[in-house]
């Protein structure tokens, strides 16, 4: 009792080949990856590695017509020998159950039925390790994990479709659905998260988290951790991202140019696209920048409003990067907390700087002495230079209104002195008019008294 008899009991029904693709051919993307934005990938039927499946599809049309009681027991029983039917009709191999020559373990229909020669390798679920002929130490847990793999060595799959491709890859870790789909002889790759590192065909990368280098292709030597970190990377090499959506956009273009960038937090280094050399620390540090190099910002938010500019330093949190005068231009440095913030007066020194841009407050030659240079002041550990005199015009100095009513103050004081000088004058003649009339008055008493 096979397929063909079953047209049998349904002679209006159709049969619908269904390709199953990867992940994104054979589901809706909607479904399966709801927030990715890239295009959907073109078909590809003629590819050897896709299995057909058959599946029984009833039509609309059908020409039973029984009451709804008797068709029920009708189609019960008939649909239960159809759903035992299919497996078999899809299957690739028979059920692996236990022990396989050469140290192979199978556990599932369809596992480990083309090895010929092999050794320790295990198989767990639907067509894992299927098409494994000489391949060593190699496990696969999940459906159709390692499917494809034919020679690959010392690789581990967990998950639906994981390593899915690769046929003859070394040394790869996938640990989540989909994770290194794609990957075909790439080695030394290690993919942790849904469709981590999807499309990669090249070495030596590490994605961690949701859709972490889902785009890379060809890029090698990357490092993403975090959800959609270098998400649309294609062919660029040697980054490294660590935090949610950091580098999300890097070498989106596919120009290969966007390489040796770092991004440490939280949508840093976002928008870049073909930037080089760039090197963001914090949540959103550098994450309007796009095209720009040799960039530098440390802090949350540090240089968030540097774009398209390069040699820019920024350092501390919120620092912009951007001069408030002059606007964004190219090799500059700023750093936060420093203009308008005090310093002891008894403890200050000049900061120098060379022509390589060091930092210092003590002077020395080309052997690392310490030296003084003439006509600038020494002081307990540093030189200090001397300030060069600026001639300065005078300037006409104003009213100063509290000098103005101490001015008046004094002069009102003034007048009152003046006039008790003037009293006291007056004073002093009246008494020296007095002593004189005593004077006078003398004789004319020694007279009487005489007399008397």
């Amino acid at each position: 009792f096979g397929l063909d008899k079953i047209g049998e009991f349904f002679p209006n029904s159709t049969l619908l080949e269904i390709d199953l693709h990867q992940a994104e051919d054979a589901f809706s993307r909607h479904l399966l990856l709801p927030s990715f934005r890239s295009k959907p990938r073109s078909q590809s039927p003629g590819k050897e590695r896709f299995v057909k499946m058959k599946a029984i599809v009833l039509s609309a049309k059908s020409s039973i017509r029984r009451p709804s009681l008797r068709r029920g027991f009708f189609l019960i029983p008939l649909l239960l020998v159809c759903f035992a039917l299919l497996p078999r009709a899809q299957a690739v191999g028979p059920d692996t159950d236990g022990a396989i020559p050469g140290s192979n373990n199978g556990e599932g229909i369809g596992v480990l039925v083309s090895r010929t020669g092999g050794v320790w390798n295990t198989g767990t679920g639907f067509e894992a390790l299927n098409h494994l002929t000489a391949g060593n130490q190699n496990t696969a847990t999940g459906f159709r994990a390692l499917n494809s793999d034919i020679n690959g060595g010392f690789n581990t799959a967990t998950g639906v479709f994981s390593l899915f491709s690769n046929t003859s890859g070394f040394f790869n870790c996938a640990t989540g659905a989909y994770s290194l789909a794609n990957n075909i002889s790439g080695t030394h790759n290690t993919a942790n998260g849904y469709a981590a590192l999807y499309r990669n065909t090249a070495d030596d990368n590490t994605a961690t988290g949701f859709a972490a280098l889902y785009h890379n292709t060809t890029g090698s030597d990357n490092t993403a951790v975090g959800t959609d970190a270098l998400e649309f990377n294609v062919s660029a090499f040697t980054n490294a991202a660590v935090g949610t959506f950091a580098m999300q956009n890097n070498d989106s273009s596919g120009n290969e140019t966007a390489v040796f960038n770092t991004a440490v937090g939280g949508f840093a280094l976002q928008a870049n696209v073909d930037g080089t050399q760039n090197t963001a620390v914090g949540a959103g540090a550098l994450e309007s920048a796009n095209g720009g190099n040799n960039n530098t910002a440390v802090g949350e938010i540090a240089g968030l409003g540097i774009t398209t500019h390069s040699n820019i330093i920024a350092i501390g949190s919120g620092v912009s990067g951007v001069d408030s005068a002059l606007g964004e231009v190219d090799n500059a440095c700023y750093i936060g907390n420093i203009s308008g913030a005090p310093v002891s007066a008894a403890t200050f020194a000049f900061v120098l700087v060379d022509a390589s841009g060091k930092l210092g407050t003590v002077t020395v030659d080309a052997n690392g002495n310490k030296v003084t240079i003439p006509g600038l002041p020494s002081l307990p550990g540093a030189n200090l230079p001397q300030a060069v005199p600026q001639r300065v015009q005078p300037q006409a100095i104003g009213p100063d209104p509290k000098q103005a009513m101490l001015n008046r103050r004094v002069e009102e004081l003034q007048a009152t002195v003046a006039r008790q000088q003037k009293q006291i004058d007056a004073l002093s003649a009246g008494l020296q008019k007095v002593s004189a009339q005593l004077e006078v008055s003398k004789p004319a008493l020694r007279m009487v008294l005489s007399n008397r």
